[in-house]
């Protein structure tokens, strides 16, 4: 038998105490960059870490608007359902991306995940709090909407005066631009989300894609590899498709 002297245990102490949000892969991209240790010490205190598994709803358009969510992996798609049932799909978010900024009470679109996502959720109110008292979270806050505003301008002219490949061109820079833009190499870029997902982005059909990428890849443009990647051999001459050059 072992006979312990309990006054020789090591006893927590609150500086030992670790912060999950610390040790994000994604915070130096999310709304949580401004804080300082203490401040996101309280981000903490208010955020639940949930994983969803692909297909899985994360919000209903319509429903209370009463989460925000910072996603910390994988993609998430954001789509509205027309009057005749279609579905038009708005937008991909991955890492660092926020989700869930409602103008009213209720959201105006839905959200599932492609593929396996986790996220942080944030109650609205107890949110709501942190950005008054800290005005510098506010602002990145601000930012971000912003940022989605130019995003979804982008959108109505990708939508509004491109061809197909013009189109499928964007996506695929838009990517890339991303994927540079949190650290990763231009090339190859991530692509989970199916061709039906992508048609119902771009305003095309789902045969047009198919038959889009396969242009692509026989004309060498791009490369398909395994594991839901695609390579961009040569970033200018795909820049220039997509001008329509």
């Amino acid at each position: 038998m072992v006979n312990l002297d309990l006054n020789k245990l090591p006893v927590a102490r609150a500086d030992m105490v670790v912060n999950p949000c610390a040790a994000c892969s994604v915070r130096d991209l999310s709304i949580c960059s401004v804080l300082d240790e203490d401040e996101l010490q309280q981000m903490s205190e208010i955020a639940a870490n949930l994983q969803f598994s692909p297909h899985d709803p994360i919000i209903d358009e319509g429903e209370a608007a009463d989460f925000l969510f910072n996603v910390t992996g994988g993609t998430v798609r954001l789509y509205k359902l027309l009057p005749d049932g279609r579905r038009q799909i708005t937008g991909f978010l991955t890492n660092g991306d926020f989700l869930g900024i409602a103008l009213n009470d209720n959201y105006t679109y839905s959200a599932e995940a492609v593929d396996q996502v986790n996220v942080c959720r944030f109650p609205r109110k107890k949110l709501e709090s942190l950005l008054d008292q800290y005005p510098h979270l506010e602002k990145r806050l601000l930012g971000v909407a912003s940022n989605e505003l130019v995003q979804a301008q982008d959108q109505m002219m990708l939508l509004g005066r491109k061809t197909a490949k013009e189109k499928i061109v964007s996506f695929l820079l838009s990517l890339s631009k991303r994927q540079t833009a949190i650290g990763r190499a231009a090339s190859p870029v991530a692509l989970p989300m199916s061709r039906s997902d992508i048609a119902d982005y771009l305003g095309l059909t789902t045969e047009t894609v198919s038959r889009t990428f396969s242009l692509l890849k026989r004309d060498q443009s791009i490369r398909i590899q395994e594991g839901g990647m695609v390579a961009l051999p040569d970033i200018d001459h795909l820049t220039e498709l997509a001008d329509g050059y």
